[in-house]
Parts: C-alpha cells; structure tokens; sequence
C-alpha cells in the first residue's frame, strides 16, 4: 500500500552488506529533499528467505537493492520481484558477468570476498551475528559482551538500529521495556555508560504501531496502539530513563536510522575510544 510517509529501501545482502550500503547511500545523497529509510536483510543465502523478502517489500512499498553473488538466487529475486511488482536493482550481478565477459574467466561465486579479509571485514562480520542472535532480549546474559546495549519500548527503532550498528563493527544487543515487567537483572550489572535509550514522540509511535497491527492483520483499536495505553508506556519509560542517570536517551522521533546511530558512534567514541 502506498503511503505518505518516508520512502523505504531495502538492502538485502548475502554478506554484510557493506558493498550494498555504499552504494546506495552515495545514490540517496543526490535526493537530499526526500526523506528515505533503509532496512538491511543481511547474510541471505536461500529461496526462503528471498521470499519472505519480497513479500514485505511489495507490503510496505518498498525498492529492494541487492548485492547476492549466487545466480539461481539473484533469478529467483528477479522472478518474485517482476511477479509482484516490486521495484529492484541489481547492484554486482551484472558487473559480474560483463568482467567475466571481458576477462574470459568464470567468477568464484563466493559471497563476501574481500581483498585482503582484513581484520575489520571479521569484526563487521562478527558483529552482525552477535546483533542477530542478541535481538529483542535474546541471551541478557551474554549483555556484557555488547559495545552498546539499545533498550526501549516496541517499535522504537531498535533492530534497524542494531543491524545499522552492526554493519559498523559494533557488537550491538537490544533489550525491549515493557511495564510492569522487570528488565533483565543482567541490564544492572553491565557498565551503564554503554547503554543507549530510545524515546518517541506519541502521534509517532501511535501511528508506527497502528501501521504495525494493520500489516499483521489485527485490528487497530488494540491496547498495543490505543492513545492512552501508549501515552503511559511513554511516561513509564521516561520515569525509568531517569531513574539510570547513566544512560543516553536519544529522542528518535521523525530520524533516520543513520542521523540516530551517528550520534549513538559519536557518544560512544567519547566515552570509550575509536573503534577506528
């Protein structure tokens, strides 16, 4: 369905994604007027997963930009793409092939080669797994391996922002809030400096969980994005905010993933050194 709102890109990668990113993001810097926000598919290895892929794109409207080094896989989004009408782009296939051409020697088809797979290449790669498998409260106990711990209530921006993170090297876990109840007893115990909270404004976060429960299927008079209801989860998590002075509150209302995380980088440079 169409909608007013920012124009969403997908980056969809059998990698990190990092190829994909750049490429876009330079592109995205010739629309400054359009407000845009990317969601990343990472490490994209099967059909499935494709089609799960595609089907949300052509849900949310979305220009699907992809960096898949497999062939049968690059056919298979491009088949599923055309059937539902979802506008893609092919950012490495066909230069693949117009060097294999020009070169006169077959690709190795591997996915996320790098010249020199450099130690930074490994930390990205790394990072990008530990955000997948620390997403949305999984394994607390392991919150004190994470660079930076993401909390918040629902449909804050924590996942985009952890997978954004992750793409920079960042081990990145995230804890959801949810009153009445209590955060894992490990959120106390990690080095506080390192956890970053999340705030929106309440028309916002009305609407993103009405559009939430829309696309679900569910009817939007439920709790989860009634007025009042969500108006008390904000004033609950903002006595909670200030009951752990330590943490930095970033209000994510109307930013982008990028502009979000960029402070979070900046703050956590200061506080603990360059990753560079």
């Amino acid at each position: 369905m169409k909608s007013d709102g920012p124009k969403k890109v997908f980056i969809v990668s059998d990698a990190t994604g990092e190829t994909a990113e750049k490429v876009v993001s330079a592109a995205l810097l010739q629309f400054p007027a359009r407000k845009v926000k990317i969601r990343y598919f990472l490490k994209i290895r099967h059909q499935d997963e494709v089609d799960r892929i595609i089907k949300l794109a052509h849900a949310e409207d979305a220009f699907v930009a992809y960096t898949l080094v497999d062939t049968e896989l690059r056919q298979h989004i491009l088949t599923l793409a055309e059937a539902l009408e979802v506008d893609t782009h092919d950012l490495i296939g066909s230069l693949i092939v117009k060097l294999s051409q020009f070169l006169a020697i077959n690709p190795a088809m591997q996915s996320g080669l790098k010249a020199g797979l450099d130690a930074d290449y490994y930390k990205r790669v790394e990072a990008v797994e530990f955000a997948v498998k620390h997403d949305d409260g999984q394994e607390p106990r392991h919150l004190e391996k994470a660079d930076i711990v993401l909390v918040g209530l629902s449909r804050t921006s924590k996942t985009p922002l952890s997978t954004y993170l992750a793409q920079k090297g960042f081990k990145v876990a995230n804890v959801p809030l949810v009153p009445h109840i209590p955060a894992p007893t490990e959120l106390s115990n990690i080095d506080q400096n390192r956890v970053h909270a999340l705030i929106i404004d309440l028309p916002t976060l009305v609407r993103i969980r009405r559009e939430r429960l829309k696309h679900l299927g569910m009817p939007s008079e439920s709790t989860y994005a009634m007025r009042d209801n969500v108006r008390q989860e904000l004033q609950w998590c903002r006595t909670f905010y200030q009951s752990h002075p330590s943490w930095a509150v970033h209000d994510v209302t109307g930013k982008a993933v990028e502009e979000t995380a960029a402070k979070i980088i900046h703050l956590h440079d200061e506080r603990f050194g360059s990753q560079k």
